[in-house]
């Protein structure tokens, strides 16, 4: 057989075959039957745990409509006042795009509301999941271990502690271990640190009162007691107001809390002396031009760990393999889309993802 025909026969069989196939194509389209499960099977042979969780998408995480294993029910749940604006803002949108998931704050009952009464209730089955600004303590996991189940935190947003001083008060900034003495009584006039010959009046709330007391004491003061010229208060508008009108004061609280305030300034703090980093974004907004502007909080070093008291807000699920387990994993998974990231960043705090 000449070149030619061999040619021609060979187009020929291709023409034959590429039609067959598309005649069998569009049978099996015009049947409703799905060809991309072979290319499926042929992709996902990883070679990874067939049990391992499937990894998170763009698409299947990208707002709240979209997140999976969620279930039906009102769910009562509590824990740190820190969390506050996070509850303002992003459980009513939750709610908005999920009504068959509502959600209901609760008060502990003759206590102050906070990290440690949010996992208490939790583990005593008072709730369906908590919101802490610590993590989790050996004798939180102890207890929920004893009463047969586990505990497992869930980190959701990046958080700054701010240092608040009187807006009248001439001083650069503090490192964390001049912030330690003052606070443990070992420094008690701003003239040991350069400042005016005045009298320091630290403010705190008790230790009783949450998370953000008990991460202070725990990693700016490495677990030492308060001194005795430390002035207890009920909560963080008290504070901020007390500090309005002492020259000498000084108090910490969530950076969101205190950076945006008109009455107080936040002060820059370093690791060491000369190494300040300051929680608000420069140049610093005078108390005179405020409400008009107001200070805004420097979230990238937050989020790089150039500012050096940091910390993550914490959802705390109950590992019991019932409803309320899955309340928090979804409640969890809400706030990690990319809507609920976004939500966290305008109250406020850092993405952490």
């Amino acid at each position: 057989m000449s070149q030619k025909n061999e040619t021609a026969v060979l187009v020929l069989t291709f023409l034959i075959t590429v039609g067959i196939v598309g005649s069998g194509l569009w049978w099996f389209a015009n049947r409703g039957i799905n060809l991309g499960i072979f290319a499926d099977s042929q992709s996902e042979d990883t070679g990874s745990d067939i049990n391992a969780p499937p990894p998170r998408s763009t698409e299947s995480t990208s707002n709240f409509a979209t997140v999976q294993n969620v279930p039906n029910g009102l769910f009562n749940y509590g824990g740190s006042t820190t969390w506050a604006p996070i509850r303002l803002a992003v459980d009513s949108a939750i709610q908005a795009a999920r009504p068959e998931f509502r959600l209901r704050y609760v008060d502990p009952t003759g206590e102050t509301p906070g990290s440690a009464s949010g996992i208490r209730m939790l583990i005593e089955g008072k709730i369906a999941f908590a919101q802490s600004s610590r993590p989790l303590l050996d004798r939180e996991i102890a207890r929920a271990q004893q009463r047969g189940f586990g505990l497992n935190q869930i980190p959701v947003a990046i958080d700054g502690l701010a240092i608040a001083v009187n807006p009248n008060l001439d001083i650069p900034g503090l490192t964390i271990e001049q912030v330690r003495a003052i606070y443990t009584g070992k420094i008690a006039n701003w003239n040991q640190l350069g400042g005016p010959n005045l009298a320091i009046l630290p403010l705190s709330r008790r230790m009783s009162d949450g998370g953000t007391v008990e991460f202070f004491v725990q990693d700016i003061l490495a677990n030492q007691s308060f001194g005795s010229n430390v002035e207890l208060v009920t909560d963080t508008t008290q504070a901020l107001r007390r500090l309005a009108v002492t020259p000498g004061g000084i108090y910490y609280a969530s950076a969101p809390e205190v950076v945006p305030q008109c009455t107080v300034r936040a002060l820059p703090i370093g690791r060491g002396s000369g190494d300040f980093v300051p929680p608000y974004q420069e140049p610093l907004v005078p108390v005179s031009q405020c409400p008009k502007l107001r200070n805004r909080l420097n979230l990238e070093a937050f989020q790089s760990g150039d500012y050096p008291i940091t910390r993550n807000l914490f959802v705390v699920v109950k590992q019991n393999g019932q409803i309320d387990e899955q309340a928090g994993n979804a409640y969890a998974n809400f706030l990690l889309t990319e809507q609920g990231q976004e939500l966290i960043e305008q109250t406020g705090f850092v993405r952490i993802r």
